[in-house]
C-alpha cells in the first residue's frame, strides 16, 4: 500500500497506538481507502499536529411518523347500534368504549376513535366507509393531523 493512502482501519490503529503506522493484512482488504499526506515529506500537509486521525461516525436518527386522528361524524341517520358495533369491530373497543364514543358522537357531532400513524389510520376510515356503504348508512369517518 502507497504511504500516502491511509484507510480507516489504519487510522483507527495510529489513533489507539499514537505511532507510525505498518502494513496491516487487514486493513488492505478495506476497499475504501481515505486519502491524507504523508506528513513527514515535505510539502506533504504537515500543519504542526500530531500524526493522529480522529474517526468521526454519524448516527442517523429515526423521526417519529405523524400522527392521524380517526373521527366519526353524527348523522340523523346512521343507528346507534351501528355505531357501537363499528367502534368495536374496527376500533377494538369494549362495548362500553364503544357506547360512550358513540354518544360522544351523538351529543358533540364528532368523536375520536383512535390515533393511527397515517397508514393505519387511512385503512381504517376506508374499512368504516365501506362497511357503511355495505349496510347502507350514510356513516362518515374521516382522519386529521393531530
Amino acid at each position: 500500500m502507497p504511504p500516502d493512502r491511509v484507510d480507516s482501519i489504519q487510522m483507527f490503529h495510529v489513533l489507539i497506538q499514537g505511532g507510525a503506522m505498518t502494513h496491516c493484512p487487514v486493513a488492505s482488504r478495506v476497499p475504501a481507502p481515505i486519502t491524507a499526506a504523508d506528513p513527514r515529506e515535505p510539502g506533504g500537509g504537515d500543519d504542526g499536529r500530531s500524526g493522529t486521525a480522529i474517526i468521526t461516525r454519524t448516527k442517523t436518527r429515526t423521526k417519529r411518523p405523524s400522527l392521524y386522528r380517526v373521527l366519526l361524524l353524527n348523522d340523523d341517520y346512521t343507528p346507534m347500534e351501528f355505531v357501537v358495533h363499528v367502534v368495536e369491530k374496527f376500533f377494538n373497543k369494549s362495548q362500553e368504549d364503544a357506547y360512550q364514543i358513540m354518544m360522544h358522537v351523538h351529543h358533540n357531532g364528532v368523536g375520536e376513535c383512535g390515533v393511527f400513524t397515517y397508514e393505519v389510520a387511512e385503512t381504517k376510515v376506508t374499512q368504516v366507509m365501506d362497511f357503511a356503504r355495505k349496510h347502507q348508512h350514510p356513516l362518515q369517518c374521516v382522519m386529521e393531523k393531530k
